[in-house]
């Protein structure tokens, strides 16, 4: 497996990955796919500040992660919120964690302080759009819990929470140095 930059031309294989997660879980709380220029439009946003990075194997993409600002004001700049989708014919085989082991290395670099993912949640036991594997994974990989937003996603005709969660990669230091955007790495 090898992890490298996105590029917009892997915006149809990205698509196709993040697709099923809107259309049949509540991991995503968008309702339709994107279309192919606004996802290219996502990732050609995102690369001049943030890493946009994709794991491939033999077969191909099999895996994508983002980061984005945590908040706009410039106050929030060390902070960083990540986005993460593996192929799920994919899942449970390290991809996920080598994704965010690189994401990590490269935010650490930029002067980013904290990672931060908003994760949906459930307390319904055997739901069909989602588990908890994305909390465990998130625990596992040195993340923990900040909040809980009770009911604030509705999607397939039921109500689901976010939890939020932060893992810090950087000692904070009274006088943070500045934040390094991506492609100036």
């Amino acid at each position: 497996m090898i992890i490298r930059t996105a590029k917009k031309e892997d915006a149809k294989r990205l698509l196709a990955i993040y697709g099923p997660y809107i259309e049949t879980t509540a991991i995503s709380f968008e309702y339709d796919v994107p279309t192919l220029e606004e996802f290219e439009n996502r990732i050609t946003g995102t690369i001049p500040n943030y890493p946009y990075l994709v794991a491939e194997d033999e077969t191909g993409i099999i895996g994508y992660i983002y980061a984005h600002q945590f908040h706009e004001r410039k106050a929030f700049s060390h902070g960083a919120e990540l986005s993460m989708y593996i192929d799920m014919a994919k899942r449970k085989n390290g991809v996920g964690k080598a994704l965010l082991a690189e994401m990590e290395n490269i935010l650490i670099r930029q002067n980013v302080y904290v990672m931060y993912s908003c994760i949906a949640s459930t307390d319904r036991k055997n739901d069909e759009h989602l588990t908890d594997a994305s909390i465990k994974f998130h625990e596992k990989m040195g993340f923990t819990v900040t909040c809980k937003h009770p009911v604030c996603g509705y999607k397939f005709g039921k109500w689901y929470d976010i939890v939020w969660m932060e893992k810090r990669i950087n000692n904070q230091i009274r006088e943070p140095k500045d934040f390094i955007p991506f492609s100036r790495l």
